[in-house]
């Protein structure tokens, strides 16, 4: 059998799933019903449409970031584990993907709500007089999102992690070097392509993100996906296929700069070392 008919199945489904929806959006954004920017100039002429926009920016990226800072030492202390104990942690670790991201938004409602669990232990122990507004807020929308996101990073850092040869860490040691030494000369850069892949994961998931934002964040929350959403709902079809290009371009164009400036930082390590 030819070797390439059996890449046809696969090239058929991303051809399905993949190409022509995209092509969908693009023929719905710049042929409405001829070739025109006219949706696009509305976007950038817009104020509004623009601050929606960096916001989507903005929120994406502190979320990548502070899944990174927090799931980084949480991958690195389970690899660090004994094998058994490596398995249930990650089993913890994986128990929130199972769980409906809805559901666990309007936990976080119950969580962060005028009487929910924050305010009334609070107000119990007497730290403050009255409820604190902490749903439909910038906090709010960091927190929920940081929290779905986290184990996709962990699990992405704890896959590249198990990787590195645990030897090289105690030859490191054997030579002199101490702990923190032996951390950041051998382990990190070994695991820094793993940690920024998974960041970037956050960060591409992230920018196309509607719930969490449309249920517990402020009006001033609001991101690309959620006036997507709003364009769809009016039947504005051009304008919303305009809108997902940008989102589109936007990551793809994040997703270049972070994979180039790794690929750079990386060559400079292996140049010094």
């Amino acid at each position: 059998m030819n070797k390439r008919l059996i890449l046809l199945p696969g090239i058929a489904l991303i051809g399905a799933m993949i190409v022509i929806p995209v092509a969908i959006v693009f023929q719905q954004g710049l042929f409405d019903p001829h070739f025109s920017l006219e949706h696009f100039t509305r976007f950038a002429a817009r104020g509004a449409y623009l601050k929606v926009f960096w916001n989507t920016l903005q929120v994406s990226a502190i979320v990548s970031i502070a899944c990174l800072l927090i799931g980084y030492p949480v991958a690195y202390f389970i690899v660090r584990q004994a094998p058994e104990r490596r398995l249930f942690l990650i089993f913890l670790v994986l128990v929130p993907m199972w769980m409906s991201i809805l559901a666990r938004t309007y936990a976080w409602m119950v969580v962060l709500g005028r009487e929910g669990i924050i305010n009334n232990a609070l107000l119990t122990t007497g730290l403050i007089d009255q409820p604190l507004k902490l749903l439909f807020t910038s906090g709010a929308v960091y927190v929920g999102m940081v929290q779905i996101m986290l184990p996709i990073l962990i699990v992405t850092c704890y896959s590249s992690m198990t990787e590195i040869d645990q030897s090289l860490l105690r030859a490191a040691r054997t030579m002199g070097a101490t702990p923190g030494k032996a951390f950041r000369e051998v382990f990190l850069p070994l695991s820094l392509e793993g940690a920024i892949t998974g960041a970037l994961i956050v960060f591409i998931l992230s920018m196309g993100f509607f719930i969490i934002p449309a249920l517990i964040g402020g009006r001033k929350d609001a991101m690309l996906a959620n006036l997507i959403a709003g364009q769809v709902s009016q039947t504005n079809w051009g304008f919303a296929a305009a809108l997902s290009i940008v989102l589109l371009i936007a990551t793809l164009a994040v997703i270049a700069m972070i994979r180039m400036a790794t690929k750079r930082l990386i060559h400079n390590q292996a140049e010094t070392s």
